[in-house]
């Protein structure tokens, strides 16, 4: 095999793995649903986890969210999601939680923080 061939074939394999790992990262997301905001309110996500941080957006009851998985107190949405689905929230129902949204709705994705209380696995 030749020097070009053997490049080639290494651009190749690199490519793929990086194309595999991009996937693979994006599928790590999780998705939970907003509930039990009381009737006529909405659920803030908010800069930081703290009820004081800057309010980025807020959804309804019903909406479904991207999770990155990680939560205060070292809870990872990943590794309880073989639980049952009362486990989890129970996990979760102190916490705040990260999550990965829209909030101008304009393709400008960040990352904000909802209270795991009104919160639950979709």
């Amino acid at each position: 095999m030749n020097m070009l061939s053997k490049m080639t074939a290494a651009l190749v394999v690199a490519s793929t793995v990086g194309l595999l790992a991009g996937q693979a990262h994006a599928a790590a997301f999780a998705a939970w649903q907003v509930t039990d905001v009381p009737f006529g309110d909405t659920l803030n996500i908010r800069k930081y986890p703290s009820n004081g941080s800057q309010k980025q957006a807020a959804y309804p009851n019903g909406m479904v969210l991207q999770m990155t998985g990680t939560c205060t107190g070292g809870v990872d949405l990943l590794n309880i999601s073989h639980l049952p689905e009362w486990k989890q929230e129970q996990r979760v129902r102190y916490r705040w939680c990260q999550v990965w949204h829209d909030p101008a709705q304009n393709g400008h994705f960040v990352t904000g923080w909802v209270y795991g209380k009104y919160i639950t696995p979709y």
